[in-house]
């Protein structure tokens, strides 16, 4: 195994059985909070869908269908797959209190509640209307998303990473360390020890003649 593999795989502390997932992120001081040790949850019984039959992701454009919100369309900002859930930007939004307290009022926040994936519907680029999609394959072996009432192909976003930069979309700054740079080989190996090397950079010349010792 290598070694990336290897502390990626410890990094992922194994979940309590029956750990019920929410919308923080697993092993967060907000998801702690929420499943502190010894706390056994009521569970939630999921519908399981395939891998190959999830059909949104984050950066998808949606409708939705039930709710306060019905009809409107919104941007997926978030999908958790082990609840079947997707969260839209600004819609299903509701408020609470931060950091209520017996001599503190809180902080009145709003904040989007997740929605059932059954709840929504991609939306075609095309035409921006409702759609059902379905997987299919083209010439060239590319899967791809294609909607059934027009037959357009709905491209699937681009993939970002946890911090919210998109590889393909960055531009290197002027503090920004090169591929090249990072690539080219300074360390010329040597066998002499760290003082050695200092003393021979430094142009110190050793002239103390240490005492003979024996191990026995």
């Amino acid at each position: 195994m290598r070694l990336w593999a290897l502390l990626s795989a410890a990094q992922k502390a194994p979940l309590p059985r029956g750990y019920r997932y929410g919308m923080n992120k697993p092993g967060s001081a907000a998801d702690k909070v929420r499943n502190p040790p010894g706390l056994r949850r009521k569970r939630v019984f999921v519908e399981p869908i395939d891998d190959a039959d999830w059909k949104f992701f984050q950066g998808d454009t949606v409708q939705v269908l039930k709710g306060k919100d019905a009809g409107k369309l919104g941007l997926v900002a978030q999908v958790i797959r082990q609840r079947n859930w997707v969260v839209l930007e600004g819609l299903n939004v509701h408020y609470r209190y931060v950091g209520k307290s017996a001599v503190y009022p809180g902080t009145y926040v709003a904040s989007e509640a997740p929605l059932l994936v059954k709840d929504v519907t991609l939306v075609d680029p095309s035409d921006r209307k409702p759609t059902e999609v379905e997987w299919r394959y083209t010439e060239e072996g590319e899967r791809v998303r294609v909607s059934l009432r027009t037959g357009r192909i709905i491209p699937k976003p681009i993939e970002q990473r946890e911090d919210g930069i998109i590889p393909e979309q960055w531009k290197d700054g002027p503090k920004d360390t090169s591929v090249e740079d990072a690539l080219e080989k300074t360390f010329a190996p040597s066998l002499k020890t760290f003082q050695e090397e200092i003393m021979e950079l430094q142009g110190i010349v050793e002239t103390r003649q240490f005492r003979k010792s024996y191990w026995y």
